[in-house]
């Protein structure tokens, strides 16, 4: 193919940071009105290389020939101007200031005269209005962002990204927090803007979404670029076995757990102040057991293990914790109890980006390391952080590295040792797994069988049914904010979850 029916080339494109060099020599060229998908593992570089590209890092060598032409972005503002738009992995709205503010943000409608301009709210919602019906998006304009769900906000950045008429759109996790029947959505809008000649480039660890959504496979492993590939020439197991550089014919480590009788966490009636939101639950947690939770986006799964973890209030129910009854009404009281929490919105809840690897590790955990002179033993912490991060395989230079620098998915493997470090007795796991690559994802289901084998009680809320039925015990199914039934995991079906997910009342 000649180089002008390419709308994109990057060439020999490298970057370093402090101690890592993330991407080496990373090639990537894209035909216009296709979809091109970029895979590879947490680390392999694929986030970097598209910021790179979007002109929030600078380049250290190589070019970028967008419609035949060199350029070179300062900064995102460049990027946009140029036409190519962005919808980032971590979701960082303005939570306090409405939907169609943050859409048209740093391009409000104006209205007025000479030097007095005033911003014109009328046309802002009637642009944010066209959009969304141009999109066939279920989303009011005048809301504040903060009362969206994590699936909403997402849908925003995907109408806010399409807004801007971009040539190409990058498109980081888009489906991380979406229903199957949003997913659904989105590749329609992909296929409508594919067919206006608009160029995708879609970031995801989802093979399945990938081998129907592709045109183009291109895969990257440790900063470098592996080949990039007609997406109907591939298959699950080449795609896995290319961005790993290993076979992985098991997704799901064998199970050796044996859950027993004795019930470590039981949960009646609870139910929440707020009547959009959960009632009448009730379940039982036994000893070395995974409990699986699923339901469709708006099932409140999310807001009934806040509540357990005291991170919300309770209207009513009651909380028995190895047999004892409870009020846990903090998280510092679930702590004490030997619980755990790793939230589902790990940038906005999870970690501290401009904080070091160690203290990120740490954070939960810092009154133990404290001497009998209230001094930290900083030898001590620096052996624990070392071996927490050489477990969980997290890939930074050090414990000294800023949090912000790592990728999603080496974040996410962070705050599970952090909790680790706790050593809890009972973990609720809110989408463990969200934004993980394939390997990556082996690593923590491992080490979640591991720690039932050895008789820790595990929650696991997922949105990922092959991840639900390959790892639980017996799993828990939710809608509009209810208990719909408990399947026992080895004779469960997607189907059968999927019927109690849509049982609504």
């Amino acid at each position: 193919m000649a180089a002008s029916d390419y709308i994109l080339e990057m060439n020999n494109i490298s970057k370093s940071f402090p101690g890592v060099k993330a991407l080496d020599g990373v090639s990537l060229k894209v035909k216009p009105g296709t979809v091109h998908a970029l895979m590879g593992e947490n680390g392999a570089g694929k986030s970097t290389l598209m910021k790179c590209l979007f002109g929030i890092y600078g380049i250290d060598e190589g070019e970028v020939i967008l419609n035949g032409a060199p350029v070179k972005f300062e900064d995102a503002k460049d990027a946009l101007k140029a036409g190519i738009s962005m919808i980032h992995q971590e979701l960082l709205p303005i939570p306090y200031r409405s939907v169609m503010e943050n859409v048209w943000l740093g391009r409000y409608p104006v209205t007025g005269f000479g030097p007095f301009k005033f911003v014109n709210n009328k046309k802002m919602l009637q642009d944010t209005k066209a959009i969304f019906e141009e999109l066939q998006m279920d989303i009011d304009p005048t809301t504040w962002v903060v009362n969206l769900s994590v699936s909403k906000i997402q849908s925003m950045e995907i109408a806010k990204a399409v807004s801007f008429k971009s040539k190409i759109i990058i498109m980081d996790e888009p489906t991380s927090s979406l229903t199957e029947n949003e997913v659904g959505h989105l590749f329609r809008i992909i296929k409508k803007l594919r067919a206006e000649g608009v160029a995708i480039i879609y970031i995801s660890h989802r093979m399945e979404e990938i081998l129907k959504i592709a045109d183009e496979v291109s895969i990257m492993r440790d900063g470098k670029s592996v080949g990039t590939y007609p997406a109907a020439e591939l298959t699950t197991d080449i795609i896995i076995n290319k961005m790993v550089g290993r076979d992985m014919s098991n997704r799901f480590p064998p199970r050796e757990n044996r859950p027993s009788d004795e019930v470590v966490l039981r949960v009646e009636d609870f139910t929440s102040p707020d009547p959009k939101s959960f009632r009448n639950v009730t379940f039982d947690l036994r000893k070395g057991e995974i409990l699986g939770v699923s339901g469709l986006v708006g099932a409140q799964r999310t807001e009934l293990m806040e509540t357990i973890f005291g991170l919300r209030p309770l209207a009513r129910g009651k909380l028995w914790v190895n047999g004892k009854e409870e009020s846990i009404s903090s998280p510092i009281q679930a702590i004490r109890r030997k619980m755990a929490l790793l939230t589902e919105e790990r940038r906005a809840t999870g970690i501290f980006g401009i904080l070091t690897v160690s203290d990120n590790v740490l954070a939960a955990n810092w009154k133990t390391y404290i001497r009998r002179n209230f001094l930290l033993d900083l030898k001590r912490c620096d052996k624990d952080v070392k071996k927490s991060i050489d477990m969980l395989r997290v890939k930074t230079p050090s414990g000294k590295a800023f949090m912000q620098n790592l990728s999603g998915g080496n974040q996410q493997k962070v705050i599970f040792s952090r909790w680790l470090l706790t050593e809890p007795e009972i973990l609720i796991l809110d989408e463990p797994t969200r934004g993980i690559d394939v390997g990556a994802k082996y690593e923590i289901y491992t080490i979640i069988a591991d720690l039932a084998k050895r008789g820790k009680s595990i929650i696991m809320i997922s949105s990922e049914l092959p991840e639900i039925l390959g790892m639980s015990d017996r799993i828990m199914v939710m809608c509009d904010g209810r208990m719909t039934g408990i399947l026992e995991g080895a004779s469960a079906s997607q189907e059968e979850i999927m019927r109690l997910s849509t049982q609504f009342m």
